[in-house]
């Protein structure tokens, strides 16, 4: 089910150019800004297919906490301690000498309104409470149905005001499912919102899929299944459930992603012994090879402006990770620490790439610049790997193997802290995160 979310902007004055409260991102945070998050007051009593106002504004009110509580960077003040209660009145006009007291820095909160035609408008704040001031507002009018992303875009206004930074709580994470045993494990295509809500699987599990990856809108997915016995490329389209092979080549056909205005898919192809990345023209079908030294060339990830790309070869006789120009030229050797490299992937914000490091039996998640300089590793798990980042660039999610074979997705933020642990229903591996919805 596709749900419409129709944005409209609150009258609101002017907001200070240099606000007195800023959460500095540059590292990791020892201790996060607190912020309170009272229930969103209701402005009507009318009730809606996702229940009335005054539930909604406890879910809305929750759903806001777990975002900015699961970013690393802000501390949500447990309700129970709040001197005060929030009416739709003084949700413009808050008691800060109250919200002082409990030693909030940050105020978010707002109104649910029941409208007319079944929909809601959530209308979301943010405060300043030591200067008493306004941060921010904005309302967001979205079907009953949708409350949940009003609350998500509720909370990337309230990160994106305090941090300088877009947020990256409107979004979803699609992953391969596991189950069943290890040497006979069942894989399906899932998607989930970025929190875990709204889960639902996309392939039964007859056929054996891996690496799936967003389309720059995020309603189209590539992924490589081997239906038919026959490792292919797809398409699947989000909504409709369509779902088509990307051409049919004799020779089997992995790794795929999109470049980054969706036009072509960028994937590798074994042939003769040899496998090489090829760039394919979408409407088209057109292909064109990119890669020819001998060996494994893998892993392909455009850069965000299209014109490079970082890939994986093992053409100096181990894995490592080079960077080329779109359409093959200029192909350079960028990781030269200990171990092996695998696996890069472009950061939205063009500034670093993520790789998993090989090394001493145990795998990591490493970031570097595109020239190979800064290298790092954010993780050393027993097998860390398949990097994928948020929409801004700040927070990589992975897949973690343990010794069992358990599988399960993790996220940790650039500066190496506030790792945690993705819940979802079965074990999961290969995730990719959408960019920000439409």
């Amino acid at each position: 089910m596709r749900i419409l979310l129709t944005l409209s902007l609150l009258a609101a004055p002017a907001l200070a150019q240099n606000a007195p409260i800023r959460v500095d991102i540059n590292a990791g945070i020892a201790q996060p800004l607190p912020v309170a998050i009272p229930v969103f007051a209701p402005a009507n009593a009318a009730a809606t297919e996702a229940g009335t106002p005054a539930e909604l504004g406890a879910r809305i009110a929750g759903v806001i906490s777990a975002d900015l509580k699961s970013s690393g960077l802000f501390r949500p003040i447990d309700p129970a301690a709040f001197t005060t209660t929030v009416t739709a009145a003084s949700t413009t006009n808050p008691d800060y000498a109250a919200w002082r007291t409990v030693a909030a820095q940050a105020l978010v909160t707002g109104t649910v309104t029941a409208n007319a035609d079944g929909g809601i408008t959530l209308a979301c704040y943010a405060y300043d409470v030591f200067a008493g001031a306004e941060l921010a507002r904005q309302g967001f009018v979205t079907t009953a149905a949708g409350w949940r992303r009003a609350a998500h875009k509720c909370a990337d206004l309230v990160y994106s005001r305090l941090t300088g930074e877009s947020g990256y709580f409107d979004s979803r994470i699609v992953y391969v499912a596991e189950t069943g045993a290890r040497t006979k494990r069942i894989k399906r295509l899932a998607v989930m919102d970025q929190d875990g809500a709204s889960h639902r699987f996309l392939t039964s599990g007859q056929n054996l899929v891996l690496t799936p990856r967003f389309a720059p809108g995020s309603q189209t997915l590539t992924y490589m299944s081997f239906e038919g016995n026959r490792p292919r490329v797809w398409l699947y389209t989000l909504g409709s459930g369509k779902q088509e092979a990307l051409g049919s080549f004799a020779s089997m056909t992995f790794a795929p992603r999109f470049s980054p205005d969706g036009s072509a898919l960028v994937f590798s192809m074994a042939v003769g012994g040899n496998t090489d990345v090829y760039r394919m023209n979408i409407a088209s079908r057109a292909v064109t090879r990119l890669t020819t030294a001998p060996g494994i060339d893998t892993s392909p990830s455009f850069s965000p402006d299209g014109s490079r790309i970082v890939f994986e070869s093992d053409r100096g006789g181990a894995q490592q990770l080079y960077v080329m120009g779109a359409d093959g030229s200029g192909q350079s050797r960028i990781s030269f620490g200990e171990g092996r490299s695998a696996s890069p992937v472009w950061s939205p914000r063009g500034d670093l790439i993520a790789f998993t490091r090989m090394g001493g039996g145990r795998f990591g998640i490493g970031v570097m610049r595109p020239d190979g300089s800064g290298e790092r590793l954010l993780t050393n798990g027993y097998q860390d790997e398949g990097a994928t980042w948020s929409p801004n660039g700040r927070v990589i999610l992975f897949f973690r193997s343990s010794r069992s074979g358990k599988v399960d997705l993790y996220s940790i933020d650039l500066s190496g802290q506030n790792e945690r642990a993705i819940p979802t229903p079965l074990d999961g591996s290969d995730p990719a995160w959408s960019p920000l919805l439409p």
